[in-house]
């Protein structure tokens, strides 16, 4: 087996193991809505889930386990992509914030820092932020 193999496979690893977070995500309220039925699809086109993986996913006897991204940036990306998850009805609820915390922590932010991520990425994605962090944003 090539490196390349090797290391291909241990990306799609990280890839279903994102994308069943991301799932445990969109079914936390019991019920996995129309909006993040999308955002699911969309997010398996792009992390290369097949069917099959998809299916077993959405089985709620399976678990997987979090495998954190080496650095911080995919590690930030990977939490913008459950706020794109959690967000798609336009609402988090607290199961959804309890679980984003767990996650963010897996992911290797400290509970401190887990905690200030997600506030500041719950303000920007309901749109409540302040207007120095909106220029901010917007000249940044």
């Amino acid at each position: 087996m090539s490196f390349t193999d090797l290391y291909g496979n241990h990306e799609h690893r990280n890839n279903l193991a994102h994308f069943a977070a991301l799932a445990t995500l969109a079914a936390s309220d019991g019920v996995i809505g129309e909006e993040e039925k999308t955002m699911l699809d969309r997010f398996a086109r792009k992390l290369q889930i097949s069917e099959k993986e998809y299916k077993e996913v959405m089985d709620p006897k399976n678990k997987y386990p979090i495998e954190p991204p080496v650095g911080s940036e995919k590690r930030l990306e990977r939490l913008y992509d459950l706020f794109m998850i959690i967000f798609a009805d336009h609402i988090i609820d607290d199961e959804e914030r309890i679980l984003l915390k767990k996650y963010a922590i897996g992911l290797g932010f400290s509970g401190d820092n887990a905690n200030k991520i997600i506030e500041r990425s719950i303000a920007i994605f309901s749109g409540k932020i302040l207007f120095e962090d909106y220029l901010y944003l917007l000249k940044n």
